[in-house]
């Protein structure tokens, strides 16, 4: 246990910014999973309104600094990707 009162104070930041950031990297997880789902389950419409909010949340975890701008993007990409090989096969 830290005996320094600037110590004491980092723990107590650092816990209240992880929980925060875990919010945050958590929720996006979740969307991308839905629109995974969404995607999956051939449903143009519903992938498309899944994968915007999961691009959306990528987007605001990135701003925030929770994940770098590069993993966001890359995760984005990725699931881009699958949205339009989806809307393809339905053309």
């Amino acid at each position: 246990m830290a005996n320094k009162k600037s110590a004491i104070k980092r723990i107590r930041q650092n816990e209240k910014r992880r929980i925060r950031n875990r919010v945050h990297r958590g929720g996006a997880r979740t969307f991308i999973n839905k629109a995974r789902l969404a995607i999956e389950s051939g449903n143009v419409e519903e992938a498309r309104l899944a994968t915007d909010i999961a691009v959306s949340a990528l987007d605001k975890a990135a701003e925030k600094g929770i994940l770098h701008r590069n993993n966001a993007s890359r995760r984005k990409g990725r699931l881009m990707k699958q949205f339009a090989a989806l809307e393809k096969g339905n053309a």
